[in-house]
């Protein structure tokens, strides 16, 4: 595992960027994953995604499913797509501060 300054913190990531300690994401963390997805600014729609996400894996160990996450944020999986270019599972997990997904988002 690699260490990588994110957030103005050094924080140990996989081979996929992914950080392994998620109580370590905070927003500027959030900030810089996202450039590492070609995500240079987060609006408004990149943050609602992205706490949902979060706050459902901190209430169920998980990360949502598509389909749940697409209509509990009222958005479209191209909309997803806009935002987080490589998609919910691999950008928008990963901005969270999620570990890698195993199956899908």
């Amino acid at each position: 595992m690699a260490k990588v300054m994110l957030g103005g913190k050094e924080v140990e990531v996989d081979e996929d960027g992914f950080i392994q300690e998620p109580d370590l994401w905070d927003q500027n963390v959030a900030i810089d994953l996202a450039k590492t997805e070609g995500v240079q600014d987060m609006g408004e729609k990149h943050w609602k995604l992205v706490n949902y996400i979060r706050e459902y894996y901190q209430k169920f160990g998980i990360a949502p499913m598509v389909r749940k996450l697409c209509k509990d944020c009222d958005l479209k999986l191209k909309e997803i797509y806009e935002m987080f270019p490589s998609g919910p599972a691999k950008g928008a997990c990963k901005v969270a501060g999620l570990p890698k997904p195993t199956g899908c988002v």
